[in-house]
């Protein structure tokens, strides 16, 4: 049995509802550290054999968390990174277009703006309101090469179907890229079952982790496509053989891994990652769902325009409203100066409990609206 409070153990007037931008960690996690900072200080590396049976691990919990093989998982800096390594990778052709929707995070947008000097063109798809997946599949055209989204934006909240896109996308030859940094930790995730090529995700949001560290698939059919542009002695078949001269990129997803590993920030996520493993992605899920249904309706009554979707089934972790004759700089103000920990995004302040968040730190943001 779990005990979240001695879990999270936040102030009482810390009012935290910011997990859609850097979230707590649980007890366990900073436990990790600890234990692994102590032991540093009194071994040093002495027994770095065990530190890389927890980096193995985490490969593994993560790819359960998307549904994939352990061997199709790098970890990588952030999602940056890893929307980088596939822009630098494949080979693209002036005239090759990348889809993306109109709300996304700079972070998937300016990798592939950043290609406009080799004949890149971006177009970005309204993602707003019924019919956003139809509307991407619409724009999908002989030119596309490759659509990348965010399975839930950033700023409203919107939860995107992305499984008829990727469809979509596979059988035109077209490759399909998902940021997923705010559903993993949010929502149940199944790469395969959303046709994706590419899933990218760092781990300090919804998955309760450190900053620095990311996840990063790559579906094994299409590695090859990617160019390497980065290398070192990490990412190579004989990655322990350090006298051979002669050298092949890894088979496996570790070829994107070109250095020494986080090994900080992995022993910190891994322990993050046995919470849900522990809870369980259906009891995280249904949980969060409750939490933001009670901010709708909390918000709904004190005449707040709701921002993020009305509609369950289009929502994950994310709560974005504003208030009637108050700029969202004022109530996000407001907010802070009464202990609440939020941002102000996609137009006005966004809220994102988590599972664990006690229906009374809610009530009491609510309270001062």
């Amino acid at each position: 049995m779990v005990d979240l409070k001695a879990e999270f153990p936040l102030q009482d007037e810390v009012l935290y509802l910011n997990h859609a931008a850097v979230a707590p960690w649980p007890r366990r996690t900073r436990d990790a550290v600890v234990a692994f900072a102590d032991q540093n200080i009194r071994v040093g590396a002495r027994d770095y054999p065990a530190w890389l049976e927890v980096e193995a691990r985490l490969r593994q919990r993560l790819a359960r968390l998307i549904q994939v093989a352990p061997g199709e998982v790098a970890l990588l800096k952030n999602t940056s990174e890893g929307l980088s390594v596939i822009a630098q990778g494949l080979d693209w052709q002036p005239g090759d277009r990348v889809l993306i929707s109109d709300q996304e995070f700079p972070s998937n947008r300016i990798p592939w703006q950043a290609l406009a000097d080799r004949g890149v063109e971006v177009v970005e798809v309204d993602v707003s309101g019924e019919g956003a997946e139809q509307r991407v599949i619409d724009a999908i055209d002989e030119g596309t090469r490759l659509v990348s989204l965010s399975s839930v934006q950033y700023g409203s909240g919107i939860r995107l179907d992305l499984a008829p896109i990727g469809r979509a996308c596979r059988e035109r030859g077209v490759l399909f890229c998902v940021d997923a940094i705010q559903s993993l930790g949010a929502v149940a995730f199944d790469a395969g079952a959303c046709f994706a090529d590419f899933v990218v995700a760092d781990g300090h949001k919804w998955m309760l982790g450190p900053e620095g560290l990311a996840l990063f698939y790559c579906r094994p059919a299409v590695r090859d496509q990617l160019t390497l542009r980065q290398f070192g002695w990490h990412m190579i078949a004989a990655a322990g053989d350090y006298t051979r001269k002669d050298w092949q990129v890894a088979a496996d997803a570790t070829r994107f891994e070109c250095g020494s590993p986080n090994m900080l920030a992995t022993h910190a996520l891994d322990a993050s990652l046995s919470l849900f493993e522990d809870l369980g992605m259906d009891r995280v899920e249904a949980a969060l769902a409750d939490r933001v249904a009670h901010l709708h309706q909390g918000l709904a009554a004190r005449g707040a325009e709701l921002l993020s979707p009305a509609d369950p089934a289009r929502r994950a972790g994310i709560v974005t409203f504003r208030l009637p004759g108050e700029a969202p700089t004022d109530t996000r103000a407001r907010l802070h100066a009464g202990g609440v920990v939020c941002a102000e995004r996609g137009g006005g302040v966004r809220l994102s409990p988590h599972f664990y968040t006690d229906y009374s730190v809610m009530d009491r943001a609510l309270a001062l609206l």
